[in-house]
């Protein structure tokens, strides 16, 4: 495994994902002053990840024209993130709706639009055999921005707004123009060479490479797409509604309530690397089985024990769940594809598989919430889980040697 170059990746998407964990923390919060219904913030929190279906498959195609060129993929990453940084850090300047959903819209379809491009980055440094280790190091580099978003939120938030929208991005451009220094400028070095002994397949068009993919309903991608939608949607709506959550049920301040998520974060970042080991041996598709049952037993802890000591043993067990999906989602839906040549088109499937599912997750959790209680939220989202633990269940029986790759 390339350490190095696993490394500097790891920073590009700590650098991304910091600002996403901060967004999703504070963004439900900054709606509240204008929407009083659960469904319409979940909504809304959702829509914004819909960009990502129509730009990545697009974006993810001309990455991998670029991939043994002097640049690679790195112009995308940079230009996109520091576009991005504007209308993110005008969010809490925003004095009324319009301007609001301006800045909320224009960050998320810039961000959503290089953010697969960003993940695929390990695919053009570490050899496939490694790649779920390697991913077991950036997830635990994505877990230290929810500790880093959550610390914005306890320290800051509640003093100046402005200050702590303008901290997460000003990461993120320092971070990546940190690893384009160290790998991306000597990317033509460390980029792994062509396998000679592959099969040569060329697809004109990334409609081309998501046909030859989805042949059928059946075929191991479309039901492992299935299983990222359904997982990726139900983490995305307690991500997006355990601020308010904690407001209404717990009775916390917003800056205490978006720290909630720190607890799991610290055990996610814990756990995350014997996680990735551990599914070499276990397989990917049954390990991520697992996770969703881990996932569900914390749902309902929560919701059996809502007091902040019961949400937070509900997030650290939830996101243990989550851990193992993070882990080998990617890299399982990288292994079915037909050729290396297509990895960032393949990153882009799994994109339109996860943002589906978080563009919808947060507006059916809060349409429950609103027909129920804030109080039931934990329950409502564990019933929906059970759909996701089916899917994988089915998927590692029909497909064992594939999970194992």
């Amino acid at each position: 495994m390339n350490r190095s170059a696993v490394l500097w990746v790891t920073l590009a998407v700590f650098a991304q994902e910091a600002v996403w964990n901060f967004y999703d923390a504070q963004v439900p919060e900054q709606l509240r002053h204008y929407f009083t219904s659960a469904g319409v913030i979940g909504l809304i929190m959702g829509l914004d990840h819909s960009w990502g279906i129509f730009t990545q498959p697009f974006v993810g195609f001309f990455s991998d024209k670029l991939v043994r060129r002097r640049a690679g993929r790195w112009p995308i990453v940079l230009i996109g993130a520091a576009v991005a940084s504007v209308p993110f850090v005008l969010i809490p300047w925003a004095d009324n709706l319009l301007l609001l959903m301006l800045c909320v819209v224009g960050f998320a379809a810039i961000a959503n639009a290089f953010k697969g491009v960003t993940e695929t980055l390990v695919s053009d440094y570490v050899v496939r055999s490694q790649r779920s280790k390697a991913q077991g190091f950036i997830k635990a580099g994505a877990a230290l921005t929810i500790i880093v978003s959550s610390l914005i939120s306890l320290l800051i938030v509640d003093h100046s707004l402005h200050l702590a929208f303008a901290i997460p991005p000003l990461l993120m451009l320092i971070m990546l123009g940190l690893s384009w220094a160290f790998l991306g400028r000597r990317h033509t070095e460390a980029v792994l060479p062509e396998d000679k002994t592959e099969t040569a397949r060329e697809f004109g068009s990334p409609w081309a490479v998501m046909k030859d993919a989805l042949r059928t309903p059946s075929s191991p991608t479309f039901l492992l797409m299935i299983g990222i939608f359904c997982f990726a949607g139900m983490w995305s709506a307690l991500r997006s509604l355990m601020t308010p959550y904690g407001t209404q049920v717990l009775d916390l301040t917003r800056g205490e309530a978006g720290g909630l998520a720190l607890p799991g974060a610290v055990a996610f970042l814990v756990c995350v690397l014997p996680i990735a080991y551990l599914s070499n041996k276990l397989g990917q598709l049954r390990s991520m089985r697992y996770g969703v049952g881990l996932f569900i037993a914390g749902l309902l802890v929560g919701f059996a024990w809502p007091t902040v000591p019961g949400t937070i043993t509900a997030m650290i067990l939830s996101s243990l769940g989550y851990a193992s999906f993070a882990v080998n989602a990617l890299v399982a839906l990288w292994n079915l594809a037909p050729t290396q040549r297509v990895l960032g088109t393949y990153t882009a499937l799994y994109t339109i598989a996860s943002q589906s599912g978080m563009a919808l997750g947060p507006g059916i959790l809060g349409t429950t919430i609103d027909l129920t209680d804030w109080r039931y939220m934990l329950l409502n989202a564990a019933v929906f889980a059970v759909i996701t633990f089916l899917v994988f269940t089915r998927l590692a029986a029909r497909t064992p040697a594939r999970s194992a790759a």
